[in-house]
């Protein structure tokens, strides 16, 4: 009995070159953007400098894990869900609330077929606006997924205010003015 359970750990634990949650999957994506980010680098004919790293989040992480199962199991390659949930929706959703921040910033990057991180990692950064995400200084977080082949790679940036607007936002002299969120992708 004990060698069937083995057995199937190491049939049911492997089925893909990384697990989705495991450290490594999370350290080489983080990685592959950041060393990119450190030196700068051109996105079709726009140079852009280079930009702090970025750090993962496990809500962008949900979303993205969310909309690659989504698009494989009902067939779709697109921004917008099947059901007309947007990238924002998405985002928010899982978790990733931009109510209390000075700033707010999104985005996606959406690939299918990659068979490696290496091969998703290069398309992304050989396409202009998929690159321009990676590089985007607004975005200092990023959540990535993997699910039969459809890769997910959603971006968020948060800036909080500062003690003093914290201060002046709760003696009533400062006045906050939401504005809906900006979405790249």
């Amino acid at each position: 009995m004990k060698k069937l359970i083995i057995m199937l750990v190491v049939l049911f634990g492997f089925n893909s070159a990384y697990s989705q949650s495991s450290n490594q999957f999370k350290a080489e994506f983080l990685a592959r953007i950041n060393a990119v980010r450190q030196k700068g680098c051109n996105c079709g004919s726009r140079y852009f400098p280079p930009a702090p790293p970025l750090t993962w989040n496990n809500d962008l992480e949900d979303a993205a894990i969310g909309h690659a199962k989504d698009m494989a199991r009902k067939n779709y390659f697109s921004h917008t869900s099947k059901d007309g949930r947007s990238m924002e929706d998405r985002i928010v959703f899982a978790g990733y609330k931009f109510k209390g921040y000075k700033s707010f910033a999104i985005g996606e990057n959406i690939a299918q077929g990659q068979l490696s991180i290496p091969e998703v990692m290069d398309g992304w950064f050989k396409s202009e606006g998929h690159c321009q995400n990676l590089m985007n200084p607004d975005f200092k977080e990023v959540g990535v997924a993997e699910y039969k082949t459809y890769w997910v790679q959603d971006f968020g940036g948060r800036t909080e205010f500062s003690a003093q607007q914290q201060k002046l936002i709760k003696s009533g002299k400062y006045r906050l003015i939401q504005e809906k969120p900006v979405e790249r992708h």
